[in-house]
């Protein structure tokens, strides 16, 4: 059958697979599947229920919760009435919170639980807002979601579901997604059905994923990212497991021993730093063997192109040593996508390596999101995003900024057609990453376009590739390259305090607080070894000359992180304003 808008891959999922299991997530300790049909039956409920309180084509209906099958039926509900769904981060302030409620005039507000319930009752009052509020979990003195089902049961009206199902297009609105961005006030990106399942559609050509394969979700479906692939993987057939939380991931892939899952290159570095330092922890031959497996992986090159010996001894190595990693990530990952940040090199080439292979793509909220991923059909090449997807076309502006086109382009921005106008000029996006074509094909990016800054002798400095060259040393957990309008570049430094503290304690240092530990003179020569070590393949006008190091990581709640786990420059900078003078003294 023909799928132009989101919810028609219900009927596709039903046709083609039938699958008793398409969705599941733990409840009471067990895991809990839906059947297509159950599924089918619950989504409609929704759009009963939106219905009996009046929701109409093009309302708004927000959904504010972690990831869990209640999303995607409240989602693919919403969808069905040509309404229009704006997800929420969990982690967003109740300022933003406000704002986002009141410019989308939502009629209706979906959260997972007590605290999200409150949080929304408050951030509505801010703005004397009013609107019909349900939680999926069940609590005192808050409106449960089974009061909305409920109300959708008993008010079955199947043939105005199907009239108002007939008169949504694929150019309709579907989505407002808010960027929190790095800088400004939040910005609601449309998305309309088509953009969405185009992206699906391209998407499902170069994805080898089918109804046999299982897929762990747990990035947050409010993201643009993890929404567009739990499509796609309900477009394949494949089974949607729910990580119960971030900390509870790892028993989870063992549990349900997933083919594929998506997650961001920090979360993937933390799992690196964390093998690293198990490999530390071993003696004689198994170390000696261990790290000789590292440096054979880091040395990996697509389609067996190191030769017949790398090969024989990549067998060895995959059998003693990575074996065991696979074994951690559940023992059947064939393919981890990462995306909305920079993957560096040498974890793609370690894992791919180890046999669990690293696709690493690039897009925007504004492109739906997917524009080039490293993939089977077109190509790999590590250090690059891949090539573009069908039907999406890309070219360099003469600054190097990257321009795309395409139907996964978003509407517009809600409200904002000033804003517009600046980024989507004769039909291209302009999507503010500068970047370059490698192999006539394959795009690399190398920084955001606002982000590159100038020093005071007229050098330009792209700061993201050196923060990343500087979090490839096991003891750098952060990093913000700092110095527009100074002499010289340097860096605010946030260590691995676990691997860190672990080093301390064998070298005469135990027990010391983090504030202790990065005024010790031992500890500042740990880190300008590996500064020295980045620096020799740097030109000298961005060579880190100085840094500072922070006492506590940059998190969301910080406000130094996007959701996404983006730097926000801006607001690092401010916070720690008094760091940055002292390094240019």
């Amino acid at each position: 059958m023909n799928v132009s808008r989101v919810f028609d891959i219900l009927p596709h999922i039903k046709s083609n697979f039938n699958s008793p299991d398409v969705l599941a997530a733990k409840e009471n300790g067990q895991w809990r599947s839906y059947s297509i049909d159950e599924v089918i039956e619950k989504v409609n409920a929704v759009s009963y229920g939106l219905m009996q309180l009046g929701v109409k084509k093009g309302d708004r209906v927000s959904i504010m919760s972690t990831n869990r099958p209640e999303w995607n039926i409240a989602d693919l509900g919403i969808a069905q009435l040509g309404a229009v769904s704006v997800p929420l981060y969990p982690t967003v302030s109740e300022k933003d919170l406000a704002y986002i409620l009141a410019e989308a005039e939502v009629k209706v507000a979906l959260v997972s639980d007590s605290d999200l319930y409150h949080k929304t009752k408050v951030a509505s009052q801010l703005k004397g807002l009013n609107f019909e509020l349900f939680a999926f979990d069940q609590f005192e003195n808050g409106e449960n979601w089974q009061a909305l089902m409920d109300l959708g049961n008993q008010n079955k009206k199947k043939d105005d579901l199907e009239l108002v199902k007939s008169n949504v297009d694929t150019f309709d609105l579907l989505t407002l997604i808010y960027t929190s961005g790095t800088t400004g006030e939040p910005k609601g990106v449309m998305l309309s059905h088509q953009n969405l399942i185009s992206n699906v559609l391209s998407s499902r050509v170069v994805c080898p994923i089918n109804e046999t394969h299982r897929a762990l979700s747990f990035l947050p479906l409010s993201h643009i990212f993890e929404r567009m692939l739990v499509y796609l993987y309900l477009y394949t057939g494949a089974q949607i497991y729910y990580a119960e939380n971030l900390e509870k991931i790892g028993d989870n892939l063992k549990e349900i021993n997933p083919y594929v899952f998506s997650t961001v290159p920090r979360l993937l570095e933390k799992v690196y730093d964390k093998i690293i330092a198990k490999g530390h922890e071993l003696t004689g031959i198994k170390k000696w063997l261990f790290f000789w497996a590292v440096d054979l992986g880091l040395k990996y090159e697509y389609d067996e192109k190191n030769g017949a010996w790398y090969e024989f001894k990549l067998k060895i190595a995959r059998k003693i040593i990575f074996s065991k990693w696979l074994e951690a990530l559940g023992g059947n990952v064939g393919i981890i996508v990462t995306g909305a940040a920079a993957l560096q090199p040498r974890l793609a080439r370690v894992f791919s390596a180890a046999g669990i292979h690293v696709w690493e793509g690039y897009g925007l909220t504004e492109t739906s999101p997917v524009i080039c991923v490293n993939n089977l059909i077109f190509g790999r090449k590590f250090g690059t995003v891949g090539a573009t997807i069908p039907g999406v076309e890309i070219k360099l502006a003469e600054d190097g900024e990257i321009l795309t086109r395409g139907p996964n382009v978003m509407m517009g921005y809600y409200k904002k057609p000033e804003i517009t106008a600046e980024v989507i000029k004769d039909g291209w996006f302009h999507t503010g990453d500068i970047g370059v074509m490698e192999d006539g094909k394959y795009l690399k990016i190398t920084d955001r376009k606002k982000e590159i800054f100038k020093t005071s002798g007229g050098k330009y400095i792209a700061p993201q590739p050196i923060e990343n060259k500087l979090k490839e040393s096991i003891y750098i957990e952060q990093v913000m390259v700092v110095g527009s309008g100074e002499k010289y570049a340097a860096a605010l430094i946030v260590p691995a305090f676990l691997v860190l503290k672990d080093w301390a304690s064998k070298n005469g240092l135990a027990n010391l607080s983090n504030q202790e530990l990065i005024a010790n003179n031992q500890v500042k020569e740990l880190i300008q070894n590996d500064i020295d070590f980045c620096n020799k393949g740097l030109g000298n006008w961005e060579t880190i000359k100085k840094f500072s190091l922070l006492p506590a990581e940059w998190t969301i709640d910080g406000l130094e992180l996007t959701p996404t786990l983006k730097l926000k420059r801006k607001i690092i900078s401010q916070k720690y304003q008094s760091s940055i003078d002292s390094l240019f003294v």
